[in-house]
């Protein structure tokens, strides 16, 4: 009887030490506090800002004060300019990246599971890369108009090289044996991508995604500033015209907005899809 209640006692207080471990993880968790951390830079920088706009230390017409930008911002938007320029912002990186996105996977894909797609796929892709995606615009404007196709035409560019160059090399890194007992399994070519390839890709697929994120909002900044009447870059074009850089401030925190938020949500997405990768941020 002794034994036996011993025995319960002890497993009682294994499994209390390892439901405490548990929970101790699921608090420690960085995907629980990756937001609110990640703000935590741009917030010093802007009191750093404040700070140095209430000293004197910056000149206004250089560097308005944070508060004179939020008020410009406001009027803008009271005016109906700003969402105007957003949502025209925001329609151009989600068709490019788009595009771009279904480009970056398909073509890694036909090139990591193909000898003959590596071979025609993979040099064209490392030239294009080699080549400064910007240096395109002009040849761009000649193909296809100075409207709205180029521009998308080229975030979609921006976006698909890093995608297919992460997604390409993690599934150049697939451990061969996983490949060996696919075989000795005799899988299906489908059970193959879903068990072997999907799962070896995405943490590749997740880099250049971030990257790509990251890119479509770069691309944005200097494309809608050739020949366009209407987004934020249009509007930082004008606005350097009339010497407004209070305007322009607004335009580039709003950009950084957008490349965080997408960023983060980006990060969140591969922490819940590779959850069952153990990784020193996890």
């Amino acid at each position: 009887m002794t034994a036996v209640t011993t025995t319960v006692s002890t497993t009682a207080v294994v499994a209390g030490d390892e439901g405490h471990r548990v929970r101790r993880r699921r608090r420690l968790a960085p995907g629980a506090r990756l937001p609110a951390a990640r703000l935590a830079g741009p917030v010093v920088l802007v009191v750093l800002w404040a700070v140095a706009s209430a000293a004197g230390a910056l000149d206004p017409g250089a560097i308005p004060a944070p508060w004179t930008v939020a008020r410009t911002a406001g009027h803008l938007w009271t005016e109906g300019t700003l969402p105007t320029d957003v949502l025209t912002s925001l329609r151009r990186a989600a068709y490019g990246f788009a595009i771009g996105l279904t480009a970056g996977v398909v073509l890694a894909l036909v090139s990591g599971l193909s000898r003959v797609g590596e071979a025609l796929i993979d040099g064209t892709v490392q030239l294009n890369r080699a080549i400064p995606t910007l240096g395109l615009i002009p040849l761009f404007i000649l193909w296809l108009g100075i409207g709205e196709t180029f521009k998308i035409a080229i975030i979609a560019i921006v976006v698909y090289i890093p995608i297919y160059l992460n997604t390409h090399a993690a599934l150049s890194g697939i451990d061969s044996r996983y490949v060996e007992l696919a075989e000795v399994q005799d899988l299906s070519r489908l059970a193959f991508i879903r068990s072997i390839v999907i799962p070896g890709a995405l943490p590749g697929f997740f880099v250049g995604l971030r990257l790509g994120v990251t890119g479509s909002w770069l691309g944005l900044v200097v494309l809608e500033q050739i020949n366009a009447t209407s987004g934020l870059g249009y509007l930082m074009f004008q606005a350097q015209n009339y010497g407004q850089t209070d305007v322009i401030l607004v335009g580039l925190l709003i950009y950084g907005v957008f490349g965080l938020v997408s960023d983060s949500v980006v990060r969140l997405v591969e922490r819940r899809v590779l959850s069952w990768r153990r990784t020193l941020s996890s």
